[in-house]
C-alpha cells in the first residue's frame, strides 16, 4: 500500500503533518522582514530547547557539517585534542580533526560499550602543561545505541581548566536532557532531521562563552562555515548566506510544536520509548548491544543470534513498511537498530514490535513466545 512507509530509524525521522504543511508554502525572501521575524522566533526557541543564553547558530549543513564546524572555528594546526572512539561517529570525529592536521589521540572503547570516564580523566590530569585544547565527545552514539556519560566526562574537562568540551549530540539533542549552561558545554552539535522533526538540511551549533573566545586566535582555514559570520547575522535575525527558506519555516512550526509539549514532556516521552524497546526485545529474547544503564533514548540496538539482522530488515520493510537501520562497517548483518526518537509515539512502538514477532516468525527464529514483546512494551507504557 502506497504511502504507509513507517521509519524506525535514527534519521531521517518521522515528519508531523503540521511540519509538512509548513514545507509546502511557497518560499519567500531570505532578506525579508517576513524572515526576520520568523528568524527572531526560532532563534529564541532554539536557545530554549538547548537550554541556553548563549549562541545558537543554525547552518545549511548535515550533523557532520555542524560537527566541522564546531571543530575548526576553535582550534589551531598542531593543537591535541582527545576524542572519545566507541562507535561509528566517534572515529569519524577523529578522522574530521586529523583531516585538518590536528594531532589527535583517542579514548576508545570496543563498539556497543560505553566510553570509561576514568580513561578521559587520566589523560587529562597527566596533561599538567595543558597541551590538550579539546576533548571530543559523542553523547549518543547512533551506530550502536550507547549513551555515554557527558556529565561525568564534562567534569572533568572543566576540573582541566583549558580545554574545550565538543559534543556531538546529533541524536540527543531534543531526545534526553542537555542542560548546556547548567553543566558549561562549550560547542554543541546537532541536525535537523533527529529529534527536531523535520527533514535533513540544517545543522546547529550551540557555542559558549569559553569557545568565543577561542574563536579569537584560532586559525584552522574556514568560510562558509566560519561562525563568527553566522553569529554576527544572527543578532540581525538574518543569515550570511542563502538558506534553505522552507527548512526555516518548517522549523519554526516543529519548535512551537516542541515547546507546547514542554521539555520535561519530550525527554520523559523517549525514555519511555525506549524502556519499552529494550523490555520488548529481552520478552523477545534478542540480545540487546547495549547494557542496560547506558542505552540511548534515541535508539536501541539488537544484536540477534540465530538469524542474520538483514533478513530481519528485509522482511520488516517488504512484508510491513517498516524501515529498521542496519549496523554499519562491522557489524552488518550483526545488529539492527530501531529509531525511536522526534516524533514517535506509544502506538509506533507496539505496532513496529508486533510487526517484528511477526517477522522472527517468518525468518524462523523460534526463541521466544509468540506476544511477548508487546506484552513486554505494554507493561512499561502501563506504568509510565
Amino acid at each position: 500500500m502506497d504511502d504507509k512507509l513507517m521509519l524506525m530509524i535514527p534519521g531521517p525521522t518521522p515528519v508531523p503533518e503540521q511540519v509538512l504543511l509548513a514545507l509546502a508554502k511557497h518560499p519567500f525572501g531570505h532578506r525579508s522582514g517576513e524572515f526576520g521575524k520568523l528568524m527572531a522566533e526560532v532563534t529564541e526557541n532554539l536557545k530554549w530547547l538547548h537550554q541556553t543564553q548563549n549562541d545558537v547558530l543554525c547552518l545549511t549543513a548535515s550533523g557532520t557539517g555542524a560537527m566541522e564546524a564546531g571543530i575548526i572555528n576553535f582550534l589551531s594546526p598542531g593543537d591535541r585534542v582527545l576524542v572519545g572512539c566507541n562507535g561509528k561517529f566517534g572515529d569519524r570525529w577523529a578522522e574530521l580533526p586529523e583531516a585538518f592536521g590536528l594531532n589527535v589521540d583517542k579514548v576508545t572503547a570496543e563498539w556497543g560499550q560505553p566510553l570509561d570516564p576514568e580513561q578521559i580523566r587520566a589523560k587529562l590530569e597527566a596533561d599538567t602543561d595543558k597541551q590538550i585544547k579539546a576533548v571530543i565527545i559523542t553523547h549518543s552514539e547512533t551506530s550502536t545505541g550507547v549513551l555515554n556519560d557527558l556529565e561525568t566526562i564534562n567534569r572533568h574537562v572543566k576540573a582541566h581548566g583549558e580545554a574545550l568540551i565538543i559534543v556531538d549530540a546529533v541524536t540527543s539533542l531534543g531526545a534526553v536532557n542537555l542542560p548546556i549552561d547548567e553543566w558549561g558545554l562549550d560547542v554543541v552539535a546537532s541536525g535537523s532531521q533527529k529529534a527536531y522533526m523535520i527533514p535533513p538540511g540544517l545543522g546547529f551549533v550551540s557555542v559558549g562563552p569559553k569557545a568565543w573566545e577561542a574563536y579569537k586566535t584560532a586559525k584552522l582555514p574556514r568560510f562558509y562555515l566560519d561562525l563568527g559570520k553566522y553569529r554576527k547575522d544572527a543578532a540581525k535575525n538574518t543569515t550570511p548566506f542563502t538558506p534553505p527558506v522552507n527548512l526555516m519555516v518548517a522549523l519554526h512550526t516543529a519548535l512551537r510544536m516542541m515547546k507546547a509539549e514542554g521539555l520535561e514532556s519530550i525527554y520523559g516521552r523517549h525514555q519511555r520509548l525506549m524502556n519499552a524497546t529494550r523490555e520488548a526485545m529481552k520478552g523477545l529474547s534478542l540480545p540487546l548491544f547495549a547494557p542496560d544503564g547506558f542505552g540511548s533514548p534515541a535508539i536501541t540496538a539488537v544484536a540477534p543470534t540465530g538469524v542474520d539482522s538483514e533478513k530481519i530488515r528485509s522482511v520488516m520493510k517488504k512484508r510491513f513498511d517498516i524501515v529498521l537501520a542496519g549496523g554499519q562497517d562491522h557489524l552488518k548483518g550483526k545488529i539492527f537498530r530501531i529509531g525511536h526518537l522526534g516524533f514517535v509515539s506509544d502506538r509506533d512502538i507496539l505496532a513496529a514490535v508486533a510487526s517484528l514477532e511477526a517477522t522472527l516468525r517468518e525468518v524462523g527464529y523460534e526463541g521466544f513466545t509468540p506476544g511477548a514483546g508487546v506484552a513486554a512494551a505494554a507493561r512499561v507504557f502501563a506504568q509510565s
